[in-house]
């Protein structure tokens, strides 16, 4: 779940089978009830009608867990990224960053620096797409050191500098849940 639309489906379909949930959040739903094997069964079904994924397997949903991280981190605080990635997951999800980054990589198939690069770069095509911000408000806020280090990153990802993406009739932008995800 990466996106409220999904919580939203997640919230529906929990009411539809008389479950109350207590949260639902980004990657994680809690109810009130213990679930019986046919309402697992219906939920898991009901899920990938969705799009969604019901997960058991601790390693899954520590992958979950750890994108959904990043992917409020770079999307969803408007607070400036000043932090060390491996620090805020660390401390988020309490493990140990080296841990987690083999975890991701074995089963993503890429690393997590990618992956936060990859949203990275898909938040900055949205804001400047907005056009709220220059390029060096940009690079500040999404903690670059640097507008040639923005640039060459962008470049880099999306074969394109963030001047000339600027200047497309036809902004290309990946939906949240797409972007970083080899397995797909």
């Amino acid at each position: 779940m990466v996106s409220n639309r999904c919580k939203l489906a997640v919230k529906e379909e929990l009411k539809k089978l008389g479950l109350h949930f207590i949260l639902v959040d980004l990657g994680e739903a809690e109810v009130m009830e213990t679930l019986t094997m046919e309402q697992r069964e219906l939920l898991k079904t009901a899920l990938l009608t969705s799009g969604l994924e019901l997960m058991d397997d601790k390693r899954a949903v520590l992958i979950e867990k750890i994108k959904n991280a990043i992917v409020e981190m770079v999307h969803y605080t408007d607070e400036l990224i000043k932090v060390n990635f491996s620090d805020y997951l660390s401390e988020k999800l309490h493990y140990d960053y080296t841990y987690m980054a083999n975890l991701f990589s074995e089963v993503q198939g890429t690393t997590i620096e990618q992956f936060i690069i990859s949203h990275k770069i898909e938040r900055i095509k949205e804001l400047i797409i907005y056009d709220e911000m220059n390029i060096t408000e940009i690079a500040y806020k999404m903690n670059y050191s640097s507008v040639a280090h923005l640039s060459n990153q962008f470049k880099k990802m999306t074969g394109l500098t963030p001047t000339h993406f600027k200047q497309l009739k036809t902004k290309r932008r990946s939906p949240i849940e797409d972007i970083g995800n080899l397995n797909d």
